[in-house]
C-alpha cells in the first residue's frame, strides 16, 4: 500500500509502482481532498487529526480485505500508517517511512520540526492564497533547481488539492 505525502496524490507513485505490480498487489488511494478524491467526503471532526486519515487507511484495507499490508508512506503519510498499524497491527506486515517526522513542531529539547510561529505563518498563508503558497513552497521543497519541472509538477499537484477541506 502507497499512501502519498501532504499536497501530492497517488500520481506520484507512478514511476515505482511498476516495480512492484508484477509480485504484489499493489494499492495506491487519495487522500479525502487530493487527486481524484470525493472531495464532498470531507468531514473536519474527523479530519481534524492524522487519526481520521489512518481510519481512512484502516478502511481501505477492510475493504480490500488485506493482511500483510507493507506500508509506504511518505511524509506525513508514514505518521498516519505508523498510527493505523497501532491501531490494527495484525494488518500490517511492514512500515517504510519516506521523510517522516515524528513531531513537525520544535519542542524543549527536540529540534526536527519547525517553530509553532513558523507553522501558523505557514497555515495562514496557505489558507490566504493557496496558489501563491503553492509556487513558493513546491521549489523549495523539492530541492532540486536542476529539474525545474519536478517543482512545476509539485506546485501543480498542490494547486489541485481542496484547501478549503484540509
Amino acid at each position: 500500500m502507497f499512501a502519498h505525502g501532504y499536497g501530492c496524490d497517488q500520481s506520484m507513485w507512478r514511476h515505482v509502482l511498476p516495480a512492484f505490480a508484477s509480485d504484489f498487489k499493489v494499492v495506491a488511494f487519495d487522500y479525502v481532498g487530493s487527486g481524484s478524491s470525493d472531495a464532498s467526503a470531507f468531514d473536519k471532526r474527523r479530519y481534524s487529526t492524522l487519526r481520521g486519515y489512518a481510519q481512512d487507511v484502516l478502511d481501505i484495507v477492510e475493504e480490500l480485505d488485506l493482511s500483510d499490508v507493507d506500508f509506504v508512506g511518505h511524509s506525513v503519510s508514514a505518521m498516519i500508517g505508523g498510527l493505523a498499524s497501532i491501531q490494527h497491527p495484525g494488518r500490517f506486515a511492514s512500515l517504510t517511512m519516506i521523510g517522516p517526522s515524528p513531531c513537525y513542531f520544535n519542542s524543549g529539547d527536540y529540534t526536527g520540526g519547525m517553530e509553532r510561529s513558523d507553522v501558523e505563518s505557514l497555515l495562514d498563508t496557505l489558507e490566504s492564497n493557496h496558489i501563491a503558497w503553492s509556487a513558493t513552497m513546491a521549489p523549495v521543497i523539492m530541492g532540486n533547481p536542476e529539474h525545474p519541472e519536478l517543482a512545476g509538477e509539485l506546485e501543480a499537484s498542490f494547486c489541485r488539492m481542496d484547501p478549503p477541506n484540509l
